[in-house]
């Protein structure tokens, strides 16, 4: 499946429009983690278990939204947009694009 944030696929003809397809991840934060990863930010570096955890839920919410796509019969999802943000301490993350087929 292919997937792009651009609005069509270049060399493809866009065939039939399936709607909509959202994908979400929320992924709770783990409190020694969250200590480790101030004091890695109060030194100047970069906090490995955040961009662990961000990188899991992207992929998470992408393939939600791809799983959505498919079972509507499309073959591409064009226009995705991911969106974060923090609620609670909890890490969301959201995915949306327009499924199509493409030919």
């Amino acid at each position: 499946m292919i997937v792009t944030t651009t609005p069509n696929i270049e060399g493809h003809l866009i065939a039939e429009y399936h709607g909509i397809v959202c994908g979400e991840a929320i992924l709770g934060a783990n409190v020694i983690r969250d200590l480790f990863a101030g004091i890695t930010d109060i030194l100047g570096g970069r906090s490995g278990a955040y961009e662990k955890e961000l990188g899991k839920a992207r992929k998470t919410a992408l393939a939600e939204m791809e799983d959505q796509a498919r079972a509507a019969g499309a073959n591409a999802v064009v226009g995705v947009d991911l969106d974060y943000e923090v609620i609670n301490n909890m890490l969301m993350v959201s995915a949306s694009g327009t499924a199509v087929t493409i030919a």
